[in-house]
């Protein structure tokens, strides 16, 4: 499972001492967006779990500068580009995320980057990301092959998204926050825990 948002490193040792898989750092604006230069002491902490840099409207080139200077090891890209810079990452070896909004219609159409994971996320207007709300799970269920499901999950509804969906992964950003932007320890405990508890 993925936490996404992290931007101090408490946040980073938190996550991975409860057993994340993926840490998600927010170079693009964002109440949790991190600079270059704090991005690379995120990503030192985290040791080996995969960090992964959230950006909107980049270049491949500019992706490659901001992954070369941190050290992450995967890419998550919305809008321009999106589409090309999966492509690049998945050919540099890298751990990469497509995201795809999700409104009212199923995602059995869906073509992911071959080595790439989809990543399902709330539809919103104006907005990249779910904005801490869900969609309707049944819209998922017939994917064939591994998704990360993300959209309003939290402590409370994780257990019961992967559940139903059969998410090979979960992310969750705003659900596991005090207040907009600061993360809450004990909700990114109880989050992994969830998950983890489906999977045993």
């Amino acid at each position: 499972m993925k936490v996404c948002g992290l931007r101090t490193i408490e946040d980073i040792e938190v996550a991975v001492d409860a057993g994340a898989d993926a840490l998600g750092l927010m170079l693009a604006p964002s109440p949790r967006r991190v600079s270059i230069d704090q991005a690379v002491g995120l990503v030192k902490a985290a040791g080996s779990t995969d960090t992964v840099l959230v950006m909107v409207d980049v270049s491949v080139a500019e992706a490659d500068r901001a992954l070369r200077a941190t050290g992450a090891t995967g890419l998550q890209v919305y809008g321009a580009h999106a589409h090309e810079i999966a492509n690049w990452g998945r050919d540099q070896g890298l751990f990469v995320l497509q995201p795809f909004a999700i409104g009212s219609e199923p995602v059995s159409d869906v073509s992911a980057v071959p080595g790439a994971i989809p990543l399902f996320d709330t539809a919103l207007p104006d907005t990249y990301g779910g904005g801490g709300r869900t969609f309707d799970w049944k819209l998922v269920r017939g994917y064939v092959g591994p998704f990360v499901l993300a959209g309003g999950l939290d402590p409370d509804n994780v257990r019961k998204a992967v559940r139903e969906t059969g998410a090979w992964g979960v992310d969750a950003s705003s659900g596991l926050e005090s207040s907009r932007g600061i993360k809450d320890h004990s909700k990114i405990r109880s989050f992994i825990e969830g998950a983890r508890r489906h999977e045993a």
